[in-house]
């Protein structure tokens, strides 16, 4: 039986040209991102935006603004959001309760402890019988480090030194005001207070090696659940990268830097330099196998000296706290 093929008419055509054109194009995969207007996040984000990479990437990043870590984890746990930075004791801690959180290495940029231009503190020995600020609590990774360091030098910290804690920017104005022998401050303030001539006495990552990390451990990642990511794999993948790709931006190109500098706040112009610098020591170059490792020999030291309030019931890190990226095709 042979088949007719009938001639189109001028009106049919147009309307299907015109049903084609309506056809909307392929939505980019969009990722909702929680993050602090003055965190390091942020810098990286501009980065994204500014270099087109979210784009390139078909990727839609949502960014909700939260005021404190502790708001954008729960927005996490509400489905709010899809990642939020956080650290990995975190993770291993919901893992523990039945949660499905997950982590990737975002930056091993810590903190340090610093101390005055003037002063003759040249050890952690020295800090004994004198006032240490303490930004993050008692329960800060970083602080449990220090204090772990110092244990194996013979200080007790906690008991032979004055400790004061308060928020970041708060400890740094007083640092600078003479108020503490030292001050132990989260990498940022540090690098600020660095390049106004207080001295470097010791930073997280390199105590952290004393007390038996192989490498620089990563501190922060990116946190989300692992039920989402499993239906986002490729959209995930893509997200790690472009970030990649605004982390070495950040590293390689001063003149990024200088175009950000208005929303730094910066006291002295030479903060830049030394922001940079630290910046760019604090992006995780190891495998995330590395990083677990280091961060499974550490889960002792700091639920030890944390307790359960910082752990819970978990004697290590939970299984499936760092996540691995695919690389089935």
């Amino acid at each position: 039986m042979r088949l007719l093929r009938l001639p189109l008419s001028r009106r049919a055509f147009i309307g299907a040209m015109a049903l084609v054109a309506a056809a909307p194009a392929r939505a980019a995969s969009p990722i909702r991102l929680a993050a602090q207007k003055t965190g390091t996040f942020a810098w990286e984000l501009d980065v994204i935006a500014n270099h087109g990479l979210d784009k390139a990437a078909d990727i839609a990043i949502e960014t909700t603004e939260f005021a404190s870590p502790q708001a954008a984890e729960l927005a996490l746990l509400s489905g709010e959001v899809d990642i939020i930075i956080s650290d990995w004791l975190y993770v291993s801690r919901a893992r523990s309760l039945g949660g499905h959180l997950t982590f990737y290495p975002y930056s091993s940029a810590i903190g340090a402890i610093m101390t005055p231009p003037s002063s003759s503190i040249a050890s952690l020995r020295d800090l004994k019988g004198k006032t240490l600020a303490v930004a993050g609590g008692a329960l800060d990774k970083s602080w449990l480090i220090v204090q772990g360091a110092a244990l194996r030098e013979g200080l007790d910290l906690k008991s032979e030194s004055s400790i004061v804690y308060g928020a970041p920017s708060l400890l740094a104005a007083k640092a600078r005001q003479g108020e503490f022998a030292a001050s132990l401050n989260f990498w940022n303030f540090c690098a600020e207070l660095e390049a106004e001539g207080f001295h470097r006495l010791a930073g997280i990552e390199e105590l952290a090696m004393t007390l038996g990390a192989t490498g620089p451990l990563t501190n922060l990642g990116y946190v989300f659940n692992e039920d989402w990511a499993r239906r986002n794999e490729a959209a995930l993948a893509r997200f790690l990268e472009l970030t990649r790709k605004a982390k070495d931006i950040l590293a390689e190109t001063p003149e990024e830097w200088e175009r950000l500098k208005p929303r730094l706040n910066l006291r002295d112009a030479n903060a830049l330099t030394v922001l940079r610098q630290r910046y760019g020591q604090g992006i995780p170059r190891r495998p995330v196998e590395a990083e677990e490792a280091d961060a499974r020999t550490l889960y002792a030291l700091l639920a030890r000296l944390g307790g359960a309030e910082l752990v819970g019931k978990a004697g290590e890190l939970e299984a499936g706290t760092f996540y691995k990226i695919s690389t089935g095709g």
